[in-house]
């Protein structure tokens, strides 16, 4: 029998996560706690190299719930990982534009200058990748293609982890300076560009305090394809050492996980609070990004339909060169954890 881990990394996106909750209220600590493990969040670490985990994953016996693209890199890369749930929260995806940019229809982007982010010291620009996705998606229903647009690009010093993320009374906060960010954003408003793509919170806030015209919103249309995207599905990750060596931890991240979950799903203002803490943002812009169903869309599972959608994204991403290879995401997939909860019946004790 192996010796009981001693630390379990944790990291999850600033996003709406079961994990993320979980953390909150401190039901990860005790899950794992009960085994002996203590826990540490690993992008409030003061080494970059532990922070820069939380992207392709190299820390042993560590967990992350968020955006799928840095987990896909990983495996893609080598990484000996495995998902052991999928989580599928729909939000705004929106291509903005400004409101004299002539610009009412996906149609009318042809032609028209699209600036994307270019994070080039970064191993995995999934900030890059998700506004193609949205671009790519949004041309796709009139017929047009990213070749139809002219693309700038807004080039981006040092790396996604260069700072650690600081805990505020419960919200995990960027230490990234002011200049490093929306550069994009600032080249629509001063007529460099004529269009871009931002998502979530932050988008829904940033469209409607600076005027700017939804052109579309990828993430509200009715075919799960078109949605899929970063942070749908988004993925539970976790080291195939953790699974192999300490399987009892990984059921108990998943325990929590989804206790997180069917708590939320009672407790609608309490879930809209924590996940204003989640994205540094607030109640109401939660609200507009993610819906007022909010609560409900926690939802860790390995559904058929949220596999196929990472598929999908998977080979996105290798047809845009993000990823060296393809593999198959149903191979990356361990469902242990979930059928140990299920076999117990406990997973969703509140």
């Amino acid at each position: 029998m192996s010796q009981p881990l001693d630390t379990l990394w944790y990291t999850r996106c600033p996003v709406p996560t079961g994990l993320g909750i979980a953390v909150q209220k401190g039901w990860l600590e005790a899950s794992v706690g009960a085994l002996g493990t203590r826990i540490q969040s690993l992008r409030e670490s003061d080494s970059q190299a532990v922070r820069e985990s939380h992207f392709d994953h190299s820390l042993a016996n560590s967990v992350r719930h968020g955006g799928n693209i840095p987990a896909i890199w990983a495996r893609a890369a080598g990484r000996d990982t495995r998902v052991i749930g999928l989580s599928w929260a729909d939000e705004v995806q929106l291509i903005l534009t400004r409101p004299d940019s002539g610009i009412h229809g996906v149609k009318d982007l042809k032609g028209r200058r699209f600036g994307l982010p270019d994070w080039a010291g970064a191993q995995i620009d999934f900030t890059r990748a998700q506004a193609l996705r949205g671009l790519e998606n949004a041309l796709k229903l009139e017929g047009l293609e990213v070749k139809d647009v002219e693309r700038v690009d807004y080039r981006y010093g040092g790396t996604f982890s260069d700072q650690p993320v600081q805990d505020v009374d419960g919200t995990p906060v960027s230490a990234h300076r002011a200049e490093g960010r929306n550069a994009e954003l600032v080249g629509l408003l001063r007529g460099e560009v004529d269009a871009i793509f931002l998502k979530g919170a932050h988008a829904a806030q940033l469209a409607h305090e600076f005027g700017l015209r939804t052109v579309i919103d990828t993430g509200s249309h009715p075919e799960p394809l078109i949605r899929s995207n970063n942070g749908t599905p988004r993925t539970l990750s976790v080291d195939a050492n953790l699974l192999d060596q300490h399987l009892p931890v990984a059921v108990g991240i998943l325990d929590s996980v989804l206790r997180a979950e069917a708590w939320a799903g009672t407790h609608p203002e309490d879930t809209r609070r924590y996940l204003a803490r989640e994205t540094n943002s607030s109640e109401y812009w939660v609200t507009r990004a993610y819906g007022d169903d909010a609560h409900l869309r926690l939802r860790t599972a390995l559904d058929e339909s949220a596999i196929a959608a990472l598929q999908d994204f998977t080979d996105f991403l290798l047809r845009w060169q993000f990823i060296p290879q393809r593999f198959d995401v149903r191979e990356w997939i361990d469902p242990r954890p979930l059928e140990a909860l299920r076999n117990a019946s406990s997973a969703l004790a509140s």
